[in-house]
């Protein structure tokens, strides 16, 4: 299993519009590329000392590494400038590749 993370942290005046289009839109149309499996979406509760805005942070898991690389190549890229046409400026995201090592999730 791969899990493509991405943390962003959006500023409070565009807040509501970006998680309403997250949950609409964008969220939908990564979905849409077949290459994840499932996501899941968390709100970070602790916050450095001078941190503004809100924190979340969107679990994609894929089966495979293929799955994920395919994504990055084909899909990723519009999708981020999908973003960046709506919100430029207005978030900061960086993005993390984990891969399980051990889990205790029944079949």
């Amino acid at each position: 299993m791969i899990v493509y993370n991405v943390t962003i942290n959006v500023e409070d005046d565009v807040h509501d519009r970006w998680f309403k289009w997250m949950k609409e839109e964008h969220l939908p149309m990564v979905m849409a590329t077949g290459k994840f499996d499932r996501y899941a979406m968390f709100r970070i509760l602790d916050r450095q000392e001078d941190e503004t805005g809100m924190t979340y942070a969107i679990q994609y898991f894929a089966e495979s590494m293929d799955d994920y690389l395919d994504y990055q190549q084909n899909h990723a890229p519009a999708l981020q400038a999908e973003t960046r046409k709506h919100f430029d400026g207005k978030f900061v995201a960086f993005r993390t590749l984990l891969e399980e090592a051990h889990s205790n999730e029944k079949d």
